[in-house]
């Protein structure tokens, strides 16, 4: 199981990490601009062999993309100071009309999983550029932002995250939608669990925890430059879901046809994945104001890809 992994910064690498440390992939192949980044993560990852699954880890070039089954783009600057996401686009969206066809010139059978910011841009771009089918080309989407969702949940309840299902939906980003519908703890809805175990969480607690989900990565950014572990993780489930077949329902930005009228976009919704990709998106029952919210998310990341990718689309 060959996984090829396109920029070798904080997230690249400690993906790579993540990867061996699970024994998920037998070869990990690092590219990056900056040569002797890649060799030397490279060369880190390979000292630490003996304590974990055998794996063969290198630093390479495109060529060495061929036979992969997954490549992982995490490619592009970070979110600087006072940026956002969607502020990346432009500059991201110029660093992939570079790598995507040096990619597919060497491997056209692939699953692309993108991870560079803006995500769900990204991905519509790396489709376009790629040639390669919707379910082939996904995003890291929410699934990280689910995870902080339930995280937060987790320490104001006073629950293990594990037992909290709850997803947050549409744009990696400032537009995402908390699905409190659809979020339970063991199969109890929040408002029920809040009322009858958690002596009643207060009136503002669902802004105070979108808040805090929303802003979370800003902050992290601001004390130490960059968030790198609990994405790695993330993209190792995404990962691990794909090359085991797992059928694993994930938050991935996928593409849609059609959403209430928005058509033709990337954004996160709950989908099966496996070894096809993302295989089948579902759709979840939501509140009327959840589905507004979604809606305004999609045209959010729709007008940036126009903008971004103007002719293209």
């Amino acid at each position: 199981m060959k996984i090829g992994l396109v920029g070798a910064g904080y997230v690249g690498a400690t993906t790579a990490y993540a990867l061996m440390l699970q024994g998920i992939a037998s070869e990990l192949v690092l590219i990056d601009v900056n040569k002797d980044r890649a060799e030397g993560e490279a060369l880190d990852l390979i000292h630490s062999t003996s304590f974990v699954h055998p794996v063969e880890i290198y630093a390479g070039d495109y060529s060495d993309l061929a036979g992969a089954e997954i490549v992982i783009i995490s490619a592009g600057p970070s979110i600087g100071k006072n940026e956002t996401r969607l502020d990346l686009a432009g500059k991201n969206y110029e660093i992939f009309k570079n790598i995507i066809p040096r990619i597919t010139r060497h491997n056209d059978s692939c699953i692309l999983l993108i991870v560079t910011n803006p995500v769900d841009v990204l991905s519509y771009a790396a489709l376009r550029l790629s040639g390669f089918p919707k379910n082939r080309v996904i995003g890291s989407g929410t699934v990280l932002d689910s995870s902080r969702f339930r995280a937060a949940l987790a320490a104001k309840l006073g629950v293990d995250a594990r037992n909290i299902h709850g997803y947050i939906l549409g744009e990696h980003g400032d537009s995402q939608v908390a699905a409190w519908s659809l979020t339970n703890i063991m199969g109890i809805n929040f408002d029920e669990f809040c009322a009858k175990y958690a002596g009643n969480c207060g009136t503002n607690i669902k802004e105070e925890i979108e808040k805090q989900v929303r802003t979370s990565a800003y902050k992290v950014i601001a004390k130490k430059g960059a968030t790198n572990y609990a994405v790695a993780l993330a993209i190792a489930k995404i990962v691990k879901s794909i090359l085991r077949n797992e059928n694993s329902i994930l938050t991935v930005s996928t593409y849609v046809e059609d959403l209430d009228g928005v058509g033709d976009v990337y954004l996160s919704l709950p989908c099966i994945v496996n070894k096809h990709g993302a295989d089948r998106v579902l759709i979840p029952q939501l509140s009327n104001n959840e589905k507004a919210d979604l809606k305004k998310s999609a045209e959010i990341i729709k007008k940036y890809i126009e903008d971004v990718m103007g002719a293209v689309v």
